[in-house]
């Protein structure tokens, strides 16, 4: 795998991400997707993908605890470029048993009952979002938390089998603000109001000036990694 992620990754070196993009669906037609969670980064994606054509699927993960905001950008977001955006759901049994037995808040009395709730809500209809693809492409960028800076702009997903793109990976806050602005891009107003990265409403919270990009997801747990499973990279 290693030698086939460095042919792909010597075909699109520097590429910008138009054409990077439009050579992996050539080489792997029909089974490139990217994952939308309606933030900056993903905005711009989305942008490149639908203004381009470009023959991509693009889903997002309905987790049903998603901010009003959130919800507006994905209706505009599809108002403007008239281009689906698939959405996949919890299993609604294994959903329904987590909160008849622990109620609907679980996720805030401990490390376990929280990864339930994102496993449930966001691992699993990943996995079946996913499901027959070779190229997953994501809006991470390498200064978004510190773990992510020993991430490539390509990469080996061992627990998807299945290989990230990141196509925004060496862009700087400051460049994703402006391209937003540049081509008018609809975008969630939270990030406005001190929210870097937006998830689900009861975990997400605004970060304070001085505290790290990640501060405001599960801010009730241990600082030090803040990933939910959908980008593990250990």
């Amino acid at each position: 795998m290693n030698e086939q992620l460095e042919l792909i990754s010597g075909q699109i070196a520097g590429m910008d991400p138009v054409a990077a993009l439009r050579r992996l669906t050539e080489q792997y037609p029909g089974r490139v997707v990217f994952s939308t969670s309606f933030g900056w980064e993903d905005q711009v994606i989305t942008h490149l993908i639908f203004s381009n054509d470009l023959p991509i699927e693009v889903f997002t993960l309905e987790t049903g605890r998603l901010f009003p905001e959130t919800y507006y950008v994905w209706n505009r977001t599809l108002e403007i470029y008239n281009k689906p955006i698939k959405a996949y759901f919890p299993e609604a049994e294994a959903l329904q048993r987590m909160v008849d037995a622990k109620g609907p808040s679980s996720f805030y009395t401990s490390v376990e009952n929280r990864k339930e709730c994102c496993y449930i809500r966001k691992i699993e209809p990943l996995k079946r979002a996913l499901s027959g693809h070779k190229i997953w492409v994501t809006g991470i960028r390498a200064e978004q938390s510190p773990n992510r800076h020993d991430m490539r702009n390509l990469e080996w997903d061992e627990g998807n089998q299945m290989i990230k793109y990141h196509p925004l990976f060496e862009w700087s806050l400051d460049e994703v603000k402006d391209f937003i602005k540049k081509h008018n891009i609809v975008y969630n107003t939270l990030h406005d109001r001190g929210f870097p990265s937006i998830g689900c409403a009861p975990c997400t919270r605004a970060v304070l000036e001085g505290e790290d990009f990640r501060a405001g997801r599960w801010w009730w747990e241990d600082q030090s990694k803040k990933e939910c499973g959908l980008h593990a990279t250990t």
